[in-house]
């Protein structure tokens, strides 16, 4: 699709200004919206948006599908008489930085007050609300619903540390813990709903003030998330311990001299071939709920990745695998049209890469500072 000319910024949620710690879809959100229209601005790139693990990485996320909780906003939830300004006499958070540990104790107690009042006070117009956004997302929510109930219960340990009958999915495993979690897994439906409610908010602002908003895509996705844990057959993983049997990165280049281990599992694409790249079809499909552009990470990896075999504690020793990409992008606009992707094409990109970007027309990127000192452009 054409791009017209644009101009925007980047500033992901977290870093708005805010007194609760961490900024959120709350009124801050929208006067930064009001200020992108002022400047005569276009975009709103964020970061990815969903459920931040270990490190609070965007890029290291629980789900590739779900929103992070921590991004609610509280003030919206009393207006909605789920809080009370009681709940809210918040105590002083750093005001430079997001203190993650503190304020996601802090703020999941509130969470959780706001999921029982709403299980008491709800309409029933908002319950039937709930419930077709369950239903509407149920394709990805059950799942992590209940990945995530799991780790709670499991005092947050990695999905493949934990008993080899729910590790493995096991029907009469998972149906046991359903039962089990009953309170737990409606809490993580509450969340992605109130979440999802908020950010379509917070979005058609944006839109109707001439502003549209970046997404984007990590082209891998956390070991410890519920991808993994439901999708185990779409994933190299080592048939004993659940852990990542080839590891993704990137060979040494001018930038570090032993490459880039980044630990995520490499996909398994011949899988994902033999049932059309469902998955990626599933997460494209929930991208656009939330963005109306989609920047795609290491888009080179989709024509050629580098692996890394297990054991293995930099990524010098890797090899370079094809991968299905022409024919991934193929299936993703015969399902869901031709998508509004931005290539991210930094560093050493081969002729290979650059026809696939272009046989898709996504258009590529540059950094400001490197994006004039290479010498002519091709062909010249």
């Amino acid at each position: 699709m054409p791009f017209p000319r644009a101009s925007g910024l980047l500033l992901h949620p977290t870093s708005l200004p805010g007194r609760f710690g961490i900024g959120d879809l709350g009124p801050e959100a929208y006067r930064f919206i009001d200020f992108l229209k002022g400047s005569a601005q276009q975009l709103w790139q964020v970061l990815p948006l969903g459920p931040t693990g270990y490190g609070n990485s965007p890029y290291m996320c629980y789900s590739a599908m779900a929103g992070n909780p921590l991004l609610i906003s509280l003030e919206a939830l009393r207006e909605r008489e789920l809080l009370t300004d009681a709940d809210l006499d918040f105590p002083q958070f750093p005001s430079d930085k997001v203190a993650y540990e503190q304020v996601s104790q802090v703020k999941m107690l509130l969470l959780r007050r706001a999921s029982e009042n709403f299980q008491v006070k709800a309409s029933p117009s908002q319950r039937e609300e709930f419930q077709h956004f369950c239903q509407q997302k149920g394709e990805w929510l059950e799942d992590y619903a209940l990945f995530m109930a799991l780790k709670q219960a499991h005092q947050g340990q990695a999905w493949n540390t934990w008993k080899p009958e729910i590790a493995r999915r096991q029907p009469e495993a998972l149906q046991q813990w359903r039962q089990r979690l009953t309170a737990e897994i409606y809490l993580q439906q509450f969340l992605q709903f109130e979440f999802f409610r908020q950010w379509s908010q917070l979005r058609h602002y944006a839109n109707a003030q001439g502003i549209q908003i970046i997404g984007d895509i990590p082209i891998y996705v956390a070991h410890d998330s519920a991808d993994v844990w439901s999708h185990p057959q779409a994933f190299r993983l080592d048939p004993k311990t659940g852990e990542a049997a080839l590891m993704a990165g990137v060979p040494p280049d001018y930038f570090s001299a032993t490459g880039q281990l980044w630990g995520n599992p490499i996909y398994n694409w011949e899988q994902m071939q033999r049932d059309r790249f469902r998955w990626w079809v599933q997460r494209f499909r929930a991208m656009l709920d939330y963005v109306d552009l989609i920047r795609v990470d290491h888009f080179r990896g989709f024509q050629a990745y580098w692996q890394v075999q297990q054991g293995e504690t930099t990524a010098m020793n890797g090899e370079w695998i094809e991968a299905p990409g022409e024919e991934l992008f193929q299936v993703i606009a015969q399902e869901l049209g031709h998508l509004p992707i931005l290539a991210e094409d930094l560093g050493v990109i081969t002729p290979e890469v650059e026809a696939l970007r272009d046989q898709f027309s996504f258009p590529g990127m540059k950094i400001l500072q490197f994006a004039f000192g290479s010498g002519p452009p091709r062909g010249t």
